[in-house]
């Protein structure tokens, strides 16, 4: 059980450090690209702009699912990556299962996953809405 946690809690600061990096990463290429191109003045640049961030989010947290993945083939809870893979879509989408195909001696770990997906799932979302106010079609002072 010990070691779950230590490796969950590895696999966790991993995932948080990759979102971090990755959020302020967008966000730079963001204002960068509406100062750049003058996204923000017309309806398509401002549409487009939310595209660019969902796009970016949806990558970003397949590097984190499969972040997980390799970590859960490095310790043998799986035969394959792609099983690994399989299993880690559906955990951090938090879709679950976890209990039912996850090896029983991890299934610890594999439940912390879903519980961080669950967390930076919350956290693009936020992201999501901030960007849509700041760069999107819901420009705060224009809609609101």
């Amino acid at each position: 059980m010990l070691s779950n946690l230590a490796y969950g809690a590895f696999l966790t600061a991993i995932s948080v450090i990759i979102h971090t990096a990755g959020l302020v990463c967008m966000s730079n290429a963001m204002d960068r690209m509406i100062h750049r191109f003058h996204l923000d003045m017309y309806g398509f640049g401002r549409g487009s702009a939310m595209v660019l961030i969902v796009t970016g989010l949806f990558l970003l947290h397949m590097i984190e699912v499969f972040q997980w993945a390799i970590g859960l083939r490095a310790i043998g809870a799986f035969e394959t990556l792609g099983e690994a893979l399989q299993m880690s879509v559906l955990t951090f989408s938090t879709l679950g299962y976890g209990e039912i195909f996850a090896p029983p001696e991890w299934q610890l770990l594999i439940s912390m996953e879903g519980i961080i997906g669950f967390l930076l799932i919350g956290w693009s979302t936020a992201f999501l809405v901030s960007a849509s106010t700041r760069y999107g079609p819901f420009k705060s002072g224009t809609h609101f």
